[in-house]
């Protein structure tokens, strides 16, 4: 995430300067500026939740149920999840066990509009190899050993998830390298694989975790290591700045198709996104990838969310449609973040590994609203105040 910082007292104006300077900070795989989120959450009946099928409800709530390990000393969830252990996975026993233990509450954006915007990801398989070769020469780099991170909050609480990133020359912390100057210069550390394409790269950037697809069959897995520290700025934008595609018409597939039209331009349109993602080898597994939460995740059933507003770990009724119109209403779970995931109504819903799931994932910009069902009895999340001026 980029920064936004509320007005705190006077003994943080250092701060502010130095983040400047080091271009931003993060909490999740990618990041993007938006508006700081001011969420309004409303009581609501069971009655009013879109009505889901039994196989959505059981997915959704077996995608929610397999973070319970990884929550149960949760102050909010703990009690929740244990309870939640000897549940059936029937319909009737999750509706039952649902309406016990947790109340319903709608999202509301700053504008008291219960819409929002419902994007897709998804984890893709790209071809590439363990060496450079004359057709597999873009590295991806693992994380640099002088990349420099400061957890602010270790010092001021009230800077809860925001980090600085930069590189330290002497004694002073300097900004760390932008996309285009690692990308023409490269990086001090080593790569862990090479890919064909220097859009694939971007693209798993954004994406935060992928698969490499060796010669020999193998796939390599790997996900998000860490980030230098500045602001992503979405390539697409920079297209329709320039001219050359309409804002309605940007997808993943639009990106691509014009950077295959226009391969001479393929490094300018890199250069407009400073944000670049350094990875690290996975164990390979029938999982989905990890999120923010650390938990495999689950095609259809979890969502990346801003966990300014939604905790991680939160169980959320979702309801959008499919790129093509067709409806979703399901029970969706809390399990990632990601920098571009900012706002009030706000979820990413991950759609699963390979071409199939890119294709949903790169041209889901649907309508949708989220209600949020938490712990009866445990007080709602409390969101940080708009910064002034916002």
């Amino acid at each position: 995430m980029n920064v936004t910082l509320k007005p705190w007292s006077r003994r943080l104006a250092w701060a502010l300067p130095m983040m400047a300077l080091l271009a931003g900070c993060d909490t999740g795989k990618h990041e993007k500026d938006q508006p700081h989120a001011i969420a309004t959450y409303v009581s609501a009946t069971w009655e009013a939740l879109p009505a889901v099928s039994d196989n959505d409800l059981q997915a959704g709530f077996e995608s929610w149920r397999s973070a319970c390990q990884r929550l149960k000393n949760d102050p909010v969830w703990g009690a929740t999840c244990a309870a939640a252990a000897n549940v059936p996975a029937t319909s009737v026993a999750i509706r039952g066990f649902l309406k016990e233990h947790l109340d319903v509450y709608g999202l509301r954006s700053a504008d008291n509009s219960p819409n929002g915007l419902i994007t897709g990801y998804y984890e893709p398989v790209y071809p590439g190899s363990l060496t450079e070769t004359a057709i597999a020469h873009v590295p991806v780099f693992g994380v640099p050993d002088d990349l420099i991170i400061v957890n602010l909050e270790s010092i001021y609480p009230e800077l809860k998830g925001k980090r600085l990133r930069g590189r330290l020359e002497g004694r002073v912390l300097k900004p760390y390298d932008d996309a285009s100057t690692l990308n023409q210069q490269g990086s001090t550390a080593q790569p862990i694989a090479w890919l064909t394409d220097p859009m694939n790269l971007q693209f798993l950037q954004i994406q935060g975790s992928g698969r490499i697809q060796l010669e020999d069959g193998r796939q390599l897995r790997i996900g998000y290591g860490d980030q230098n520290g500045f602001p992503y700025r979405p390539i697409g934008r920079w297209l329709v700045e320039q001219g050359e595609l309409k804002k309605e018409d940007v997808t993943m597939g639009s990106i691509s198709a014009w950077a295959k039209a226009h391969p001479q331009r393929i490094p300018e349109l890199l250069a407009s996104n400073p944000s670049y993602v350094f990875f690290s080898a996975r164990p390979d597994s029938n999982e989905g990838p990890r999120g923010s939460l650390n938990v495999p995740l689950t095609a259809g059933y979890s969502v990346a969310v801003d966990r300014k507003v939604i905790p991680l770990g939160s169980l959320l009724w979702l309801s959008t449609t499919r790129p093509d119109g067709t409806p979703i209403a399901r029970p969706v779970a809390a399990q990632d973040t990601g920098g571009a995931i900012t706002g009030e109504v706000r979820a990413d819903l991950f759609w699963g590994t390979g071409d199939a799931a890119g294709e949903l994932a790169g041209n889901m910009k649907q309508q949708g609203q989220i209600w949020m069902l938490w712990p009866k009895g445990a007080a709602l999340p409390k969101v940080p105040d708009a910064p002034a001026g916002s």
